[in-house]
């Protein structure tokens, strides 16, 4: 088993105001691989439950992708004193610390490459991000141009004027190595986002126990032909398939009718 790693520079961090027990297993999962400088939730209500050593911060709610970019942006460095910050949602969190490299912390933002650009600008997604108290401070200048969404904001739109200001965005391979999403793979990566990653890591009964819990699914069924193939195979897995494709069919019937 590899040994828990310390990271005093860093600041494990999440903000959300939906799916909450969710984001608190992938806070406990973290936690239980490394010993940070301080862990926060970021949230609008104390949840019902917390846990040792993390910090509960009551914030404005945050329950539209908009709001949490806005706040990304403009209000994350309020809650970061250390040199960096590593920024996790409910689908990700770290995998192996055996595979930290220190390189990671010479970078201002490091997130798993996008495979659809090839411009030079593919670094990267946000859901599972370390990111530089100089970031967040830029973030919130006067030159900075927000965007929804956040990531796509620092790591495309805005990345010239950033690196113009200094600071470094991790290479591709780097941040591959970072965090698996859709170009990497999580037998070699120190971390990962992306629901459809869950299953193969924490096995279908364990996804299957969350996915239950979630008040907001809508990542699940956005991806839900590649988390349905994992589930299939396993106990219980055409029962689980077919109850996730019936509650995607809800949730865009009540997106017509505007109940959702």
């Amino acid at each position: 088993m590899t040994a828990r790693l310390d990271l005093p520079q860093v600041t494990l961090i999440a903000a959300t105001s939906i799916n909450v027990e969710a984001t608190l297993l992938a806070i406990e999962a973290c936690q239980a691989k490394v010993r940070f400088a301080a862990c926060k939730l970021l949230t609008h209500r104390l949840p019902a439950r917390t846990l040792p050593g993390l910090d509960v911060v009551i914030t404005p709610q945050l329950t539209t992708s908009e709001q949490y970019s806005s706040f990304m942006l403009s209000g994350l460095a309020d809650h970061v004193e250390t040199s960096h910050c590593l920024v996790v949602q409910w689908d990700g969190h770290i995998v192996d610390p055996g595979r930290w490299n220190p390189e990671f912390l010479g970078c201002d933002y490091v997130g798993a490459s996008w495979p659809q650009f090839t411009d030079g600008h593919a670094v990267g997604n946000g859901g599972f991000s370390l990111r530089s108290r100089r970031l967040l401070e830029a973030c919130r200048h006067p030159q900075f141009t927000p965007s929804h969404p956040e990531d796509v904001a620092i790591g495309r739109l805005n990345r010239p004027w950033l690196e113009a200001q200094g600071l470094r965005f991790a290479s591709r391979e780097l941040a591959d190595s970072f965090a698996a999403e859709r170009a990497s793979t999580l037998e070699t990566a120190f971390g990962f986002h992306g629901v459809w990653h869950m299953p193969q890591l924490i096995g279908a009964d364990g996804f299957w126990e969350i996915y239950r819990g979630l008040e907001d699914r809508h990542s699940v069924f956005h991806d839900g032909s590649a988390i349905m193939r994992q589930l299939a195979g396993a106990p219980h897995g055409w029962r689980r398939c077919l109850q996730i494709g019936w509650d995607g069919l809800w949730q865009r019937a009540q997106r017509r009718t505007g109940q959702a």
